[in-house]
């Protein structure tokens, strides 16, 4: 990589279009698609994660699409790592790429780097699920607040993911979670154009109940019970692949927690708050630059001036 090597960022939420328009953009630049979707990573949930077709894998190169197994640990960081690796070597062939996805953790990753917080061993991991199986969120929470209690007052301490992280490390390390989180950047040797598409929010919500609705069309039921199965036959705990929307709540369907239409209802309802989770942090970032999806002679007027400064 050099300082005149180009990224393009391709980001908004959820539903809003990113796909269809990351390939025009693909074609215009030459380049590969690295996705920076942290579902799409997975194998065995391509129609709740919305993940490319079969055939859009065979017109157009992908990277870090259907790539890990469901039990597989991943991290930011670890993307942060294999990414870079990864536009190391494609930059040597091509003067711009196209990064696109609504993962925000990833995206920050690939353009600022984020905070070097130890890979947790799976003696570790596997304590601390066992704990949070057995003496539940509250207890964990209890424990955060005197190991780390500057993390405590800023966590969120109804997700139990973030709980266990911060623990974890605490565990790992003798050290307290906040003691990595240094919050320093590192310095990119590219340059980089962050796109963001935006709708209005009750166009963006139409879109998504529509989606939902052609996903379970298209087989999202069947994936989550064959999913759903497999993990009951073995009586193992589902992995944090599957702590996600359309899965959950279709799991809660399975085990009596719901109805079907409630179950469909209230992926839509998850959708769209995590829709408006993406909004929130991505409007945080300054460099971003908005605009409609529609707007398609605006948006490639931004990257060739981009490509030409």
């Amino acid at each position: 990589m050099t300082t005149s090597s180009k990224l393009v960022v391709l980001l908004g939420p959820t539903g809003v279009g990113k796909t269809e328009l990351s390939y025009s953009i693909a074609d215009y630049l030459s380049s590969p698609i690295i996705s920076a979707d942290s579902r799409q990573l997975y194998r065995e949930i391509s129609v709740g994660t919305a993940a490319p077709t079969s055939e859009q894998l065979a017109k157009y190169t992908h990277y870090f699409i259907n790539t890990l197994e469901l039990d597989d640990y991943y991290s930011a960081a670890k993307y942060e790592a294999d990414a870079l690796q990864l536009m190391r070597q494609l930059f040597s062939t091509h003067k711009a790429l196209l990064l696109t996805g609504g993962s925000m953790m990833y995206i920050d990753a690939v353009c600022e780097g984020i905070d070097d917080i130890p890979t947790v061993d799976e003696e570790t991991r596997s304590m601390m699920l066992e704990r949070y199986k057995e003496e539940g969120l509250e207890r964990l929470v209890q424990e955060l607040r005197l190991l780390d209690p500057e993390y405590y007052e800023i966590v969120d301490r109804k997700n139990p993911k973030r709980v266990i992280h911060a623990l974890e490390i605490c565990y790992m390390t003798g050290k307290t979670y906040t003691s990595f989180r240094t919050r320093t950047f590192s310095p990119r040797p590219f340059e980089h154009l962050k796109i963001g598409l935006t709708r209005p929010r009750e166009e963006l919500y139409n879109r998504i109940n529509e989606r939902v609705t052609q996903m379970v069309e298209n087989g999202l039921v069947e994936e989550a019970r064959a999913i759903w199965e497999r993990y009951r036959k073995q009586g193992i705990p589902r992995p944090n692949s599957l702590n996600t929307v359309g899965y959950k709540e279709l799991f809660a369907y399975f085990e009596g927690g719901c109805t079907f239409n409630e179950a469909v209802e209230r992926i839509r309802q998850d959708t769209r708050r995590y829709a408006r989770k993406q909004m929130t942090w991505f409007r945080r970032d300054e460099d971003i630059l908005w605009f409609h999806p529609n707007q398609k002679a605006e948006i490639f007027q931004a990257i060739d001036d981009f490509l030409q400064r």
